[in-house]
């Protein structure tokens, strides 16, 4: 059977059906988890039009698997609810309308019960139509929508995150791991040279990866220097206390602007306690400050603000990703360390730390597309492709990316000034 134009670029990283259905129902069941310590009141919840109750995450990645798997090779195909169409419809234009996104808070109907008896259903009828033997398309569309799941994954702790945080009483995710050992001494930051020359960046085919990381292109760097390790929350301290964010001068005039109307003062869910010391929101609850970890939920705004302070810049996705490539670096933590928290990177060992993993990176290069990249056909393509305009692509993963979900040549992105996923930063210098 020829491929199919709807799922071009997403190729099938399990070449077994079993493989895959195992996979399938992996992946589903760590959503489920993760919600284990949710009330249902806490799955209804939506903080900011941003955000969407978990209740919305747990039905869409299924309306997922039911639209674009079921119901185009399904046989029999009847939709659990006709109503869910609209309902969990995320920006699919090709589909239909789509609710509204900053009122998802408002559906108290269906329940959360309801929303998991469809998540069960779909489940069921997917990995029945997995096991009859599923024409490779099809596979590369649900080896899509797990990859799909798992950003969704961290969509929900983000977004937990941000809603517990507007809870006076400072409640807990879970006490999963204590996200650090106590305030520690970050290693000195060392920078590695990296010559000029024509590199190739993007994905090179083999293994799953998103429409957006190819074509693989040759592109031509200057000589530049990365930093051997993110920027931490001490040496973010120092430029809090050198009056960053009152500096217009450090600033792009956008960014400037969003500091004066939002009160910027310090990253997201920094706050000074009564003597006057900071500490910070987590997942696992209020607690000190650790200088020694990096600093995280910082807008691109406030990462370039800081790398100008620090008479440095961000680095190219391009320097990123020949940096990582060629000189690798120790990874994590992520999502299944349990610690849902960036960590002080180690004191010992060589070469750049925690490039994949503890928190994405914010580089300088806007989202666009790769020379020659064309989207995928249908509705599906509208996945990446749509949002080539006023969004900054990141790098690396971070403690909530599972660790299966990530490589190097991932391009994510978010718009400038946002700041409540997992996001710091790495300086660079120009030879």
């Amino acid at each position: 059977m020829g491929a199919n134009p709807e799922t071009a670029g997403y190729p099938d990283s399990d070449a077994a059906g079993s493989s895959l259905t195992e996979r399938y129902r992996r992946i589903r069941a760590r959503t489920r988890a993760l919600c284990a310590p949710l009330s249902a009141e806490d799955c209804s919840a939506q903080s900011m039009t941003e955000a969407s109750p978990v209740k919305w995450h747990l039905a869409h990645t299924t309306w997922f698997f039911e639209t674009f798997v079921l119901e185009a090779h399904e046989p029999g195909f009847r939709p659990f609810d006709e109503a869910y169409r609209v309902l969990f419809n995320s920006y699919y234009n090709g589909i239909g309308e789509q609710h509204p996104r900053a009122r998802r808070g408002l559906l108290t109907r269906p329940s959360l019960a309801e929303v998991l008896a469809y998540r069960e259903q779909v489940d069921e009828r997917v990995t029945t139509f997995l096991a009859g033997g599923a024409p490779p398309e099809v596979r590369a569309l649900v080896e899509l929508g797990l990859h799909h799941e798992q950003q969704h994954q961290e969509l929900i702790l983000m977004d937990v995150k941000h809603l517990l945080s507007t809870n006076p009483l400072d409640p807990a995710y879970a006490p999963i791991r204590a996200a650090s050992s106590g305030p520690g001494t970050a290693p000195a930051m060392a920078w590695h040279p990296f010559p000029e020359g024509v590199r190739e960046i993007g994905h090179s085919g083999g293994g799953f990866a998103f429409d957006n990381e190819a074509p693989r292109h040759r592109v031509f760097l200057e000589p530049f220097r990365l930093a051997s390790r993110p920027v931490t929350c001490g040496e973010f301290q120092a430029f809090i206390a050198d009056g960053g964010y009152r500096r217009p001068e450090l600033w792009l005039d956008e960014g400037w602007a969003t500091v004066r109307e939002r009160g910027w003062e310090a990253p997201q869910y920094w706050r000074r306690n009564s003597s006057g010391g900071w500490e910070l929101f987590t997942l696992t609850g209020r607690r000190p400050l650790d200088p020694a970890e990096p600093v995280c939920h910082l807008s691109y705004f406030e990462a370039e603000a800081y790398a100008r302070w620090a008479d440095a810049r961000l680095p190219s996705e391009s320097e990123w990703e020949v940096a990582q490539t060629e000189a690798g670096g120790t990874d994590g933590p992520f999502q299944e360390d349990g610690r849902l928290h960036p960590q002080a990177p180690a004191r010992s060992g060589e070469g750049l730390s925690q490039m994949l993993g503890g928190l994405w990176e914010w580089t300088a290069s806007a989202y666009l597309p790769y020379p020659g990249f064309e989207p995928a056909g249908g509705a599906v393509g509208e996945y990446n492709g749509k949002f080539m305009v006023s969004q900054m692509v990141l790098r690396g993963g971070s403690c909530a990316t599972p660790a299966d979900h990530i490589r190097p040549t991932y391009r994510n992105f978010f718009p400038p000034d946002a700041r409540w996923p997992f996001t710091g930063l790495r300086l660079a210098r120009t030879l």
